[in-house]
């Protein structure tokens, strides 16, 4: 295992951190079915990557991620909590409810995580948490008062990261990016704004389906060749984590395929839509562009139903604004040149062929 800086923290970290999603059980949306780990079998995973010289672990209230938080505080007492940096976070974008979350959260952890993140941060509740008295604001002041070490932003958007990167109260960043979506770990690499802060990277395997394609190394290696901090893994048996930080990155040789590449593996399954999700495409009616085609990618590489109901959300209304909008500025601003309209009547196309007997 290597270790990188966590930006201007002080803080150093392993290149691959623990993702705590797979270690949890509970009635919670994030639960994979094909995991059910208890207390003891969880903790033995844990210490496992620690063994491996992981000492990063990424986690999240319990409403979210169930009892991971809990099993994380049990597995930082058992190792020695000096030896962890624990990353938190919560879905709470006004100041109160963050307050209480991280209350609630270092109640669960039995100590105080190192870095806390406002989770999920999207264009709707933006403005609430950079506002004063917002959730950013709350983390800062919990930072002052010794209950966190460093605040952080966490957002599938490049906008809102990079206005993270430009906020001084902001001190590491989670985004995600993998071989496929590679678009805004390009454009983070040649903004030199995000050069202080910590990044954390999820979204590595795109949700668990690129090992099917590509070596889970090259997928890894993949990601630690931007400037970021980390690549969080989402760890649910010992053989997953042998994979993932059971290797020395020095020793591997070798390229890394282009984006031509990673379609063409692709398209012996598919045919798939040539985006990155670089999020430059800005629909004036208020589609998300990416979102729709990420959803399409991920039917066929192995989340049919899950991305079928994503689709249907306003996919007819998406076409209609396709056939109303005269100057098209989505495709000026492709750097790939794809014919978006063409391709959400494609996605359509799918939505229609393959309902899911439920409409949004």
């Amino acid at each position: 295992m290597r270790y990188r800086k966590l930006g201007d923290t002080g803080l150093t970290v392993s290149e691959i951190g623990f993702g705590t999603i797979p270690i949890l059980q509970g009635s919670v949306p994030v639960l994979p079915d094909y995991y059910d780990l208890n207390e003891e079998e969880a903790l033995a995973v844990m210490e496992y990557a620690f063994r491996l010289g992981c000492n990063l672990y990424d986690t999240a209230i319990i409403p979210e991620y169930g009892d991971a938080e809990y099993k994380l505080g049990l597995f930082a007492e058992r190792v020695g909590r000096e030896r962890l940096v624990i990353s938190d976070k919560a879905r709470f974008f006004d100041g109160n409810g963050m307050y209480q979350a991280v209350e609630m959260s270092c109640e669960h952890l039995g100590t105080c995580p190192d870095i806390y993140f406002v989770h999920q941060v999207d264009a709707d509740h933006e403005e609430e948490v950079f506002q004063k008295g917002g959730a950013l604001d709350v983390l800062t002041e919990l930072k002052a008062e010794g209950r966190i070490r460093f605040a952080g932003i966490a957002s599938h958007y490049y906008d809102i990261l990079l206005r993270g990167a430009e906020d001084s109260r902001v001190d590491v960043l989670q985004g995600s990016g993998n071989l496929l979506e590679r678009g805004m770990l390009d454009r983070l690499r040649r903004e030199h704004k995000f050069g202080f802060k910590g990044f954390l990277v999820n979204k590595v395997y795109a949700a668990g389906i690129l090992p099917a394609f590509f070596p889970v190394r090259t997928l890894i290696r993949s990601v630690l060749s931007y400037p970021v901090s980390s690549a969080l893994i989402g760890i649910g048996t010992t053989e997953q984590a042998k994979a993932a930080m059971g290797w020395d990155p020095v020793k591997e040789q070798g390229g890394l395929p282009s984006f031509e590449e990673v379609l063409s593996a692709l398209e012996k399954d598919y045919e798939p839509i040539p985006c990155d999700r670089c999020q430059r495409c800005v629909c004036p009616y208020g589609t998300e562009i990416h979102t729709l085609f990420r959803q399409y990618q991920y039917y066929f590489l192995g989340k049919e139903y899950w991305a079928l109901r994503k689709l249907d959300l306003g996919i007819e209304k998406s076409v209609q604004y396709c056939r109303e909008c005269e100057k098209m500025p989505c495709m000026d601003q492709c750097p790939r040149r794809i014919r978006i309209p063409d391709e959400i009547r494609k996605v359509r196309r799918l939505v229609r062929e393959h309902p899911t007997g439920w409409r949004g």
